[in-house]
């Protein structure tokens, strides 16, 4: 999977944001943790507006999600105490095509992290073992399509 593939997903819209509760789970983010926000191409949307995961129907093809991970930061300026995003450390994408991807029930899984320095995305866990790893944790949640986050109410 290249990071092409996922051209223009800033753009796409946030199904719900998230926040490990512990520092692990969080690329390779230095403590004190990260902040991530998962998006939806427009046809993972449309999922979500049709019930699904939770339906317990599948997630049709092309359906695209990304996770944006951020280090936490502590913004100075309001009065109140507030964490923001900071430095960027990686994005991950999940897609549904079945042909493409028989062996993870038609999910693919990529991960790419931002060397802040060039400015570049570089492939992590880019060989096949990489998706088997990803797909075994989303194993936990077959009954919903192996989609862990929901569609945050609105």
């Amino acid at each position: 999977i290249s990071f092409s593939e996922f051209k223009g997903y800033e753009t796409w819209q946030v199904i719900a944001p998230s926040q490990p509760d512990n520092e692990g789970g969080c690329g390779s983010a230095p403590a004190p943790g990260c902040i991530k926000a998962i998006l939806g191409n427009p046809m993972m949307i449309r999922a979500y507006s049709d019930g699904i995961p939770t339906n317990g129907k599948a997630v049709p093809d092309g359906a695209m999600m990304a996770k944006v991970e951020w280090a936490k930061k502590r913004e100075p300026g309001p009065p109140y105490a507030v964490t923001v995003p900071g430095p960027l450390i990686e994005v991950s994408f999940m897609v549904k095509d079945s042909k493409r991807f028989p062996g993870t029930n038609g999910w693919g899984y990529a991960t790419f992290r931002h060397d802040a320095e060039s400015g570049t995305w570089k492939p992590f866990g880019d060989d096949p073992a990489f998706a088997n790893t990803c797909h075994a944790c989303h194993t936990r949640v077959k009954a919903r399509d192996f989609v862990f986050t929901g569609y945050g109410h609105r």
